[in-house]
């Protein structure tokens, strides 16, 4: 099992930023990919989740309106579309599988090396 994020960088604040997380070893279609993150001094919080299945979650109240998470199934490819990013969203963004969405860092199976977003005011 391998999970490659990459799209993080530096970005003003009202900016953007799509982050990809590339799988591979495992079938994509029955588990569920899910983006973390964790800022500096901070504990890791869930973000959101996309099941192969079908359906997505957003566990933070801050990333709903601005946060997008897609699937490109074909390409066992999970996005997390970033719009008007804010100096709070500054922490390492970290793609996650599961069996199924769940905010719990603690209960995923294998994570990625992680992709750093700051941004700046």
């Amino acid at each position: 099992v391998q999970l490659v994020e990459s799209g993080g960088g530096l970005v003003q604040a009202g900016g953007s930023l799509r982050l990809s997380c590339v799988t591979s070893g495992f079938s994509f279609d029955y588990y569920a990919i899910g983006w973390f993150r964790q800022a500096p001094g901070k504990e890791r919080e869930g973000v959101s989740c996309t099941s192969g299945r079908g359906g997505s979650v957003y566990y933070l109240n801050s990333a709903e309106g601005r946060f997008t998470i897609s699937s490109d199934n074909a390409n066992n490819t999970v996005y997390l579309q970033m719009d008007n990013l804010k100096p709070e969203d500054t922490a390492m963004y970290y793609c996650a599988l599961n069996g199924v969405c769940s905010p719990h860092s603690s209960d995923q199976a294998h994570w990625g090396q992680g992709t750093q977003v700051t941004v700046s005011s």
